[in-house]
């Protein structure tokens, strides 16, 4: 079973934290916290449409300029989310730039920027390149629980947690995941195409199964159709699963809270990817950093259940010993985490 969602961090564990998600059949990607990204190929940027941000500490929101640098000049839509008073920050960015001539543009980048300004409220606005990216069309948002995006295949969720400053954790969340049985298709006489993935997001929206469902194909240059029950396909040629859930969790400090808000959001994930920058022989001096260490990550990933665990966000102070971090994480988890 192919994945919808492909992970990958973008630097090393000690470099800048970005995570990087392609998505399988949907040309698009998405982005968590936007450091140092230079090392993405412009198509790679060119393809995300949504970013989330953490904070705005330098190491998690300086890759914004080349963002910016490599979309302008695109009909694009990007959208950005982050935490209280990141609305402000995104045109503070923006306002630092002449834009006299972006009028005459044929095309108009566009950013869509929502901030968590707390628990179940949010802000959104506009900012057009064509009219110098002014701050347009502002509203008021309510989250429930927690969820910033719900599309049809995925969604997204986050939780505000502490890092003396407000900071998201994530977890992108595939609804459920569709293969289709090609045996099974040949068995009803009935062909590979199009209609497969119209298929696969009617039963996404949860469409009844006594609907008919339109199978159709070109042949001989003529478009040709039949219609089946909704159910009946989903009896014999699909195979619904659970989907997969990546969660993205860095920067906070580790008390009841953080932890208890950390469980919740990860609970069940199939990939955890959770920064572990010290050792617990120095919690001291993380918990005054307001983050981790490699044993309080664990007990949270544990905690959650989550399956497999990617380390990142070490503390430069170990630039010599990332092997005893990994292995502190990996001791506590019972097992080896991934590379």
């Amino acid at each position: 079973m192919r994945p919808l969602f492909h992970p990958k961090l973008v630097n090393d564990p000690f470099g800048d934290p970005a995570l990087y998600v392609d998505c399988l059949f949907e040309k698009r990607a998405l982005l968590f916290d936007l450091g140092d990204i230079r090392k993405l190929a412009p198509r790679k940027i060119l393809r995300l449409s949504h970013v989330f941000v953490s904070h705005t500490h330098m190491d998690h929101f300086m890759g914004f300029d080349w963002l910016l640098r490599i979309s302008l000049g695109r009909e694009k839509r990007m959208h950005f989310f982050g935490p209280a008073r990141f609305m402000e920050q995104v045109e503070h960015k923006l306002a630092a730039y002449t834009w006299n001539l972006v009028e005459n543009y044929s095309s108009d980048f566009t950013l869509v920027v929502t901030e968590v300004q707390r628990e179940g409220m949010a802000r959104r606005a506009r900012f057009h390149c064509r009219t110098g990216f002014r701050r347009e069309a502002e509203e008021e948002l309510a989250l429930a629980d927690g969820v910033l995006v719900d599309e049809e295949m995925f969604r997204v969720r986050c939780a505000i947690l502490d890092h003396k400053t407000p900071c998201l954790g994530f977890a992108l969340e595939e609804k459920a995941h569709v293969n289709v049985w090609k045996n099974r298709l040949a068995e009803m006489h009935l062909p590979m195409g199009p209609w497969l993935r119209e298929l696969k997001q009617a039963v996404l929206r949860g469409e009844a199964d006594d609907t008919l469902f339109r199978v159709w194909w070109k042949e001989d240059r003529q478009v040709r159709e039949t219609h089946v029950p909704l159910g009946q396909l989903k009896a014999e040629v699909l195979r619904i699963v659970p989907g997969q859930k990546i969660s993205y969790v860095t920067d906070l400090v580790y008390n009841p809270e953080n932890a208890g808000k950390v469980i919740n959001l990860a609970r069940g994930s199939d990939l955890l990817f959770i920064e572990a920058g010290f050792l617990q022989q120095d919690a001291e001096r993380a918990a005054q950093k307001y983050h981790l260490t490699a044993r309080q990550a664990a007990s949270m990933a544990r905690e959650a259940g989550a399956k497999n665990v990617i380390p990142l966000h070490f503390s430069p102070s170990y630039s010599d010993r990332e092997a005893l971090l990994r292995q502190e994480l990996g001791d506590s988890l019972g097992l080896q985490p991934n590379a």
